[in-house]
């Protein structure tokens, strides 16, 4: 949560966030600063809690929720101001068409806010990171340990405006590399 906090609060405009689940970023949007929320994600089970977890916040009436996976966006071109994307770019099956429908309903100017976890960048712990993902993959949703968000960010078009990095406390490494901040396309 701590992770969230540091970038969800930023989203303004008409906000898209990819990988809603159960509504877990909603309390940390700062409604002064939202005009519209549009929900997005695949499962059906995870978006009647969301609306749940919307509804007792009171905000429910200001969230589109929409299912479906983010390689095919339901919004027209340049349609939203920020993308919130929180712990789902490691499980989503195909990122680079994620991104690129990211791309295509972004207005221009419009940013990214991420905090995701993924490769560490010491060589010992993304050697167990490569032994470890094909066994956790299954367990853990479709979550991949060796995704390299920042990369994924610059091979889709993005550039970093913010960037910062570090393990987490009281987290195994392997799982516990975490970079957050900014991007916009370019």
């Amino acid at each position: 949560m701590k992770q969230r906090e540091k970038v969800v609060p930023q989203a303004s405009g008409r906000v898209l966030e990819i990988g809603s689940g159960s509504g877990t970023n909603f309390a940390l949007y700062d409604a002064s600063k939202i005009d519209h929320l549009y929900a997005l994600e695949p499962s059906e089970v995870m978006l009647d809690n969301a609306r749940r977890a919307a509804g007792s916040l009171g905000i429910g009436h200001h969230i589109d929720f929409l299912q479906t996976g983010a390689e095919s966006i339901p919004l027209e071109d340049n349609s939203i101001d920020t993308v919130v994307i929180t712990f789902v770019l490691c499980t989503i099956p195909d990122w680079e068409a994620a991104l690129k429908e990211v791309r295509r309903v972004l207005k221009p100017g419009g940013k990214i806010l991420f905090s995701e976890h993924g490769l560490a960048p010491d060589e010992g712990v993304a050697k167990w990171q490569r032994r470890i993902e094909p066994i956790w993959k299954p367990l853990a949703g479709g979550c991949h340990l060796t995704r390299d968000t920042e990369a994924m960010l610059a091979t889709a078009g993005f550039r970093l405006d913010e960037a910062e990095t570090m393990y987490l406390p009281s987290t195994p490494k392997i799982a516990g590399f975490v970079s957050w901040g900014s991007a916009v396309a370019v």
